[in-house]
């Protein structure tokens, strides 16, 4: 059965995007299929895969606005069972074309439904917003993930979008559920960080991942390369805790199937 995921934390650079790009490669390495929908203007997942968005013949913004097929959006990625539909720039205006739509939070989720059959698992890459398009990649999704950075103000605005969270589940979408806190960009060295992940523990328990996603060089060069870090480099820490990730997730998933 398919599971849709969305990657969501209104804070910018907390790791969304690198948690995309190397969580979905190594669910595919696993042997899962795997869908990434770039939902976020700045097309760091697009790019992050050494893909041109003027080279794709539609992007996430056709179908949301121009009600584009899904289905034959997607370019293949350079890791095996691994696709994407990209974005691009104009994304940043879909906000205000979606409006006028009607069951304008739900055009995501209805695009979803004619591909999600052909996937194990689709990864959706949020904007650092809770504006429209955000709110329909949660109404969309069966679960969604929220990286946080090992730093000082990692819990800061963590409560806004857990009440975005229960507003959606209660008007929009009864089903999501949070897949998970993850702890990103955490040095074992240094005792805020230890911190950190101890009050994320004390507050939200189980639903804290027992995978943390270091500070890594590997991982922040592997995108300028057009990378997944497990292909740029498959030995580096970077690239074996988000293998370490994708096993957690799918043995989850096993577990309540």
């Amino acid at each position: 059965m398919s599971k849709i995921i969305a990657i969501a934390n209104q804070k910018g650079g907390v790791g969304k995007t690198t948690t995309t790009i190397n969580l979905s490669a190594s669910l595919a390495s696993e042997g899962k299929r795997v869908l990434i929908i770039d939902a976020d203007p700045q097309a760091n997942a697009t790019s992050g895969y050494g893909i041109d968005p003027k080279s794709m013949s539609s992007s996430i913004y056709e179908c949301l606005v121009d009600d584009y097929p899904i289905k034959g959006s997607q370019v293949a990625t350079c890791v095996e069972g691994l696709d994407l539909v990209g974005s691009r720039i104009d994304l940043a205006g879909a906000e205000l074309e979606l409006v006028n739509k009607p069951n304008r939070e739900k055009v995501l989720a209805n695009l979803l439904n004619t591909i999600k059959d052909d996937y194990d698992y689709i990864i959706i890459d949020c904007s650092p917003s809770l504006g429209l398009i955000t709110v329909n990649a949660l109404t969309a999704a069966d679960s969604v993930i929220i990286p946080v950075q090992a730093e000082y103000f990692a819990l800061e605005g963590i409560s806004k979008l857990l009440n975005t969270i229960r507003i959606i589940k209660s008007r929009l979408n009864p089903s999501l559920e949070i897949e998970g806190f993850l702890l990103t960009m955490y040095d074992a060295r240094l005792r805020l960080a230890n911190q950190i992940f101890e009050e994320l523990k004390g507050h939200f328990g189980d639903m804290v991942f027992n995978t943390v996603i270091p500070r890594n060089i590997r991982l922040s060069e592997a995108p300028s390369h057009g990378l997944p870090a497990i292909l740029y480099d498959p030995s580096s820490r970077g690239a074996t805790s988000h293998i370490m990730l994708a096993k957690e997730i799918i043995s989850k998933h096993k577990r309540y199937a």
